[in-house]
């Protein structure tokens, strides 16, 4: 049977990446993009040297690691399409060349700018985790230690909640009072029948 890829997405502090824990701990393995992504931004010398040209050399510090604070700075002034045009290329061939590894008949992508970059594409199916922005707000808050203006400028970037969960193919409600683990098991259970069904 063919190889199933699954793609979990949603908005800033909506929990997706606490979903794919729980998809983990259930034997799929998960390939988080955002935690790829910085690895490249560090590893890869060609990216490294492009984002250098883009941003400035102060875009690492001594030590070689990313200085957050500047690249966060330059992406929220404006700056975010352009450092994405070179991030998602590079993490596009990691995911790729990742899936060709795993000996699992299901494997999971946890991207945040999931439709925003068109990685929709990879996948078989795609997965919304959703939650109030008035929740999602005080999780930004309290995970990022900044001010509600902050969390909502952040939030600003994102492809709207709306639109992600009309373009996905399920959605599971992280609100903190939804049975996750309930919902896990059905949206499972969903996904086995319909490629028995194929």
């Amino acid at each position: 049977m063919k190889q199933l890829i699954l793609a979990v997405t949603g908005g800033i502090a909506s929990g997706k990446s606490f979903v794919c824990q729980r998809l983990a701990e259930r034997g799929f393995p998960v390939f988080s993009c955002d935690d790829e992504a910085r690895r490249l931004m560090v590893s890869d010398d060609t990216l490294r040297q492009r984002l250098q040209a883009l941003i400035g050399l102060n875009a690492y510090k001594d030590d070689g690691s990313l200085n957050k604070v500047v690249v966060a700075s330059f992406i929220k002034s404006g700056g975010k399409d352009t450092v994405d045009a070179l991030v998602h290329p590079a993490v596009r061939r990691a995911f790729r060349q990742w899936v060709t590894e795993q000996n699992s008949n299901v494997v999971i992508m946890e991207c945040a700018l999931l439709f925003e970059s068109g990685f929709e594409v990879l996948a078989d199916k795609t997965i919304f985790v959703s939650a109030p922005e008035s929740v999602r707000i005080e999780r930004l808050m309290q995970r990022n230690g900044i001010d509600e203006g902050s969390a909502r400028s952040w939030m600003a970037l994102q492809m709207p909640e709306e639109e992600k969960m009309c373009r996905a193919d399920f959605v599971i409600c992280n609100d903190g009072k939804s049975d996750l683990e309930q919902q896990i098991d059905k949206l499972l259970g969903e996904i086995t029948f319909l490629r028995a069904k194929e």
